[in-house]
């Protein structure tokens, strides 16, 4: 398929969507234009394989560094496209958080590398949004960590012919600036829409609006350097703001939304109101949060029978969770978990839970309403068009500050609730009110944005290893 029709079906794409839920900004022909990439279908073998061919004639290093779990996944994503199509390229991935538990099946096959110091911090990676969550992580030794993969980094854009891909924010873009070797930048967590949404009467609405974007003068100045040689953000409007201060920007597509999956509902879950809880991947927090999303759901009146896919990540386990729900009075039973892929069912009156790790891709479609306290799973459910409620915590990751900000981002796909009761009022009217859910939904998927994009950045990174990006 050529370019050109590759345009005109993502302009048709994008009218069609436009139709259904109208956009809040304008976004002009050159924007649409400047940023068109393989999206979806279109992300194909013919933009690949002769890339893939010519790669393999090469023998670069390409380095991933990775700021987050959110981060990890989107990593992950695009690490398997480009091994998918050039096998003798050597990937390898440095987790700057956590200690990157996502990547072990791809290490334990080979064909990934992992590399470079890591520690699990106490904050989880999230000590800017809390003073005790920095305190705690520098007294784990935060900073001598940084400066190791600061000396690792410069390390190997200096003795190695490596090139550097760096997902997440102002640190890894600052580390591959200061590698010294040729790298590419995925902003993943910051978009224009968390300001441009919404009162607009904050401190942050009023700064942002003064720069023109939600990224800040020291990164669009790396985002600037020569050696950068693409940059790519979430969205298009984002992207925009970029190129008034100067950056060569590309809005591929979000990453989020590739390798999720959309099943059949099965006939023994018909009968049942569903939502799913995403309580968050950081311990303790997320129990903690898991506990009070579960006790706000059960003020809901109801005389239908309600179940509630409870899809674990990397944490908490199976047991601590299944250990909460004993405590909560839930008696464990056995019907229909074997179907489901659940690890076990849980009922208690006309509740019924169904706990699974790693099912989120499988159970997020058949959900109705989703619970959330959680980052990334929470903005793939809203792309999914499943609406949410959150009930943000003490922190450090789901702070009423963060759940604002992802509610505005997603164009109010996510609902933030100040109570228990208040979560269980809103649950109850959006169970009430399908047309609502749908607007919502429709309105969440627009702002995350269609599959595809991992196909896209793959493309582009070839041809940044190529030279000809």
């Amino acid at each position: 398929m050529r370019k050109r029709d590759l345009i005109i079906e993502f302009l048709q794409l994008m009218f069609r969507k436009g139709k259904k839920a109208a956009p809040r900004f304008e976004l002009g022909i050159k924007d649409l234009q400047s940023s068109a990439l393989p999206l979806g279908h279109a992300a194909s073998k013919e933009f690949l394989s002769p890339l893939a061919d010519r790669i393999s004639d090469h023998a670069e290093n390409l380095l991933f560094l990775s700021n987050g779990h959110g981060e990890d996944l989107i990593a992950l994503q695009i690490l398997e496209v480009l091994h998918d199509y050039s096998a003798t390229l050597s990937l390898q991935i440095l987790p700057l958080v956590g200690e990157g538990k996502v990547f072990s099946s791809a290490v334990e096959q080979g064909w990934l590398k992992r590399v470079g110091p890591s520690m699990r911090l106490p904050s989880g990676g999230f000590s800017n949004q809390s003073l005790g969550g920095l305190f705690r992580d520098l007294a784990v030794g935060l900073l001598q960590l940084s400066l190791k993969q600061l000396h690792f980094v410069r390390g190997k854009g200096m003795s190695e012919r490596t090139v550097i891909f760096a997902v997440g924010d102002l640190f890894p873009l600052f580390l591959a600036w200061t590698s010294g070797a040729s790298f590419a930048f995925l902003g993943t967590p910051k978009s224009d829409y968390t300001w441009r949404s919404g009162p607009g009467h904050s401190f942050s609405d009023l700064y942002h609006g003064f720069k023109g974007s939600e990224w800040d003068p020291w990164e669009y100045a790396l985002m600037r350097s020569s050696r950068c040689k693409f940059v790519a953000v979430r969205d298009l409007l984002t992207a925009r703001g970029l190129r008034r201060q100067g950056v060569v920007v590309k809005a591929p597509g979000n990453p989020m939304m590739d390798g999720l999956q959309t099943l059949i509902l099965p006939n023994q879950l018909q009968d049942f109101r569903r939502l799913i809880l995403l309580c968050g991947s950081r311990a303790p927090e997320a129990q903690e949060n898991f506990e009070r999303l579960l006790s706000a759901a059960e003020l809901v009146q109801t005389k239908c029978p309600i179940l509630i896919f409870v899809a674990l990540g990397s944490d908490p386990s199976v047991d601590q969770i299944e250990h909460l729900l004993l405590k909560m009075g839930y008696e464990k039973g056995s019907f229909g978990v074997d179907e489901i892929r659940a690890n076990s069912l849980w009922c208690k009156g006309l509740f019924n839970i169904l706990v699974g790790k790693g099912e989120f891709s499988r159970w997020a479609s058949w959900a109705e309403v989703g619970l959330a306290t959680a980052g990334t799973a929470t903005e793939q459910l809203v792309g999914l068009g499943i609406p949410a409620l959150s009930l943000p915590g003490q922190g450090p990751q789901f702070k009423r500050s963060f759940a604002i900000r992802q509610s505005r981002m997603l164009g109010g796909a996510v609902h933030v609730c100040k109570s228990p009761e208040a979560l269980a009022s809103r649950l109850a009217f959006f169970l009430s009110h399908e047309a609502i859910r749908q607007n919502l939904g429709l309105l969440g998927a627009r702002r995350m944005g269609p599959p595809g994009a991992s196909y896209a950045l793959a493309h582009l990174i070839m041809k940044f290893l190529l030279g000809d990006a």
